[in-house]
C-alpha cells in the first residue's frame, strides 16, 4: 500500500509555458486537496474564497504569491496561509515549472 498521493499526480502534471494543470489529491466532505503545475509564464489569477481558509504547500520550484494586492516570491519548500475572504493567487515568473498544493477547508 502506498500512502503517499503526490509522487503517481505529479508524474501526469507537465505543464507547457503559460500552462497550469492541476489535480486533485484528496477530496473529502472537510477538505479539498488540490496540486497545481504552472510552466513558466503561468498564472493562476487571484480569486477568494469567502467560507474557506486556503493553505498552499509549495512542492517544487517557487512561486509568486499575491495576496490582498502584495506579493513575495516563495521558494519550496514553503507554506502560506490565505485567510477566508483573502483575496489570493501565484505566478511563476521562473523559467521551471513550479508546483503547490492548495488545501481548502472547510468545503463552501
Amino acid at each position: 500500500m502506498a500512502l503517499d498521493l503526490y509522487e503517481e499526480v505529479r508524474a501526469t502534471l507537465d505543464p507547457d509555458d503559460g500552462e497550469i494543470q492541476t489535480a486533485e489529491l484528496v477530496v473529502t466532505d472537510d477538505v479539498l486537496v488540490k496540486a497545481f503545475a504552472l510552466g513558466p509564464g503561468a498564472e493562476l489569477e487571484p480569486h477568494e474564497h469567502a467560507e474557506s481558509t486556503n493553505v498552499f504547500h509549495v512542492l517544487e520550484g517557487s512561486v509568486v504569491v499575491v495576496r490582498d494586492g502584495e506579493s513575495e516570491a516563495v521558494d519550496a519548500p514553503s507554506v502560506v496561509r490565505h485567510d477566508r475572504g483573502a483575496v489570493h493567487g501565484a505566478r511563476n515568473e521562473s523559467d521551471e515549472v513550479a508546483v503547490f498544493t492548495a488545501s481548502l477547508c472547510p468545503l463552501p
